[in-house]
């Protein structure tokens, strides 16, 4: 099985442990998230794996989806509506069944891609390996506005190696997004992993580099905590503008929460 696929499905098994506990009244509780509730994630989850499907099916059937999609927001309904109204506005206990059954007929459809094969997306083109790892930083970075509600811990894993990879290759696309002039060269890349090793991209620079924890370089780049809520080390101009607005999936530029705006719910 492609090990990105695999670890695809294992982040949204680990993801469904935490939801099957949910009562109804859980389900429609707001996050810290834009407000959005656990409905509203999963839903966005479900939504995002139904276009990933799309877009293994073909070229056609992914810009069909796209189309109705954006014609829908050209009407004035936002994302959120747009989903509710695609999708029926499943929730609960029968949305948790269809967004887990799609998330793993996914990781089985990309698991027998060739490994060369192209995918369409929001963004540019995708290898097959990094279109899976998309797919699992979005479940890992939308899940942790779940868990922060519930004030859950979850033990972090190697998993995030692949969303650490993608962090790190979308350094330029961070400012290049933002119609911004890429600040300068690629910093250094030094992370610890759950595991104990070490993690290193790009070439050493005592005068820029980022360093710390996988864990907490992963959530700034999903932008699910504010750099300065972690204890990230981050040297150099080009290293510190990163950090500040980093954005590591696709779409339009999106703005790092606050700092201090993102936490666990306090028992």
């Amino acid at each position: 099985m492609l090990p990105q696929a695999a670890d695809f499905r294992a982040e949204a098994d680990a993801l469904h442990e935490l939801l099957a506990t949910l009562t109804d009244a859980d389900w429609a509780r707001p996050t810290l998230f834009k407000r959005w509730t656990v409905n509203d994630i999963v839903q966005h989850l479900h939504a995002g794996d139904l276009m990933a499907a799309a877009s293994v099916a073909g070229e056609d059937p992914f810009r069909k989806m796209r189309a109705e999609i954006q014609q829908a927001r050209d009407n004035g309904l936002t994302r959120v509506e747009e989903t509710r109204q695609r999708l029926g506005n499943p929730t609960g206990k029968r949305l948790l069944d269809i967004w887990l059954a799609k998330a793993v007929s996914l990781s089985d459809a990309l698991s027998v891609l060739p490994p060369d094969t192209r995918l369409k997306w929001a963004g540019p083109d995708m290898g097959v390996r990094m279109f899976a790892t998309a797919r699992q930083m979005e479940t890992w970075a939308h899940g942790q506005a779940i868990y922060d509600l519930m004030g859950a811990s979850r033990a972090p894993t190697d998993r995030l190696r692949n969303i650490a990879e993608i962090g790190v290759r979308t350094y330029g696309w961070t400012f290049v997004n933002r119609g911004q002039d890429v600040p300068g060269p690629a910093p250094y890349v030094r992370l610890t992993a759950p595991s104990g090793g070490i993690w290193e991209w790009n070439d050493p620079s005592p005068d820029n580099s980022v360093e710390g924890s996988a864990l907490e370089f992963c959530q700034v780049v999903t932008q699910t905590r504010n750099a300065a809520d972690t204890a990230l080390l981050s040297t150099g101009h080009p290293a510190r503008a990163w950090m500040r607005l980093a954005q590591c999936f696709a779409g339009p530029p999106e703005d790092p929460p606050p700092p201090g705006a993102r936490h666990p719910a306090k028992p």
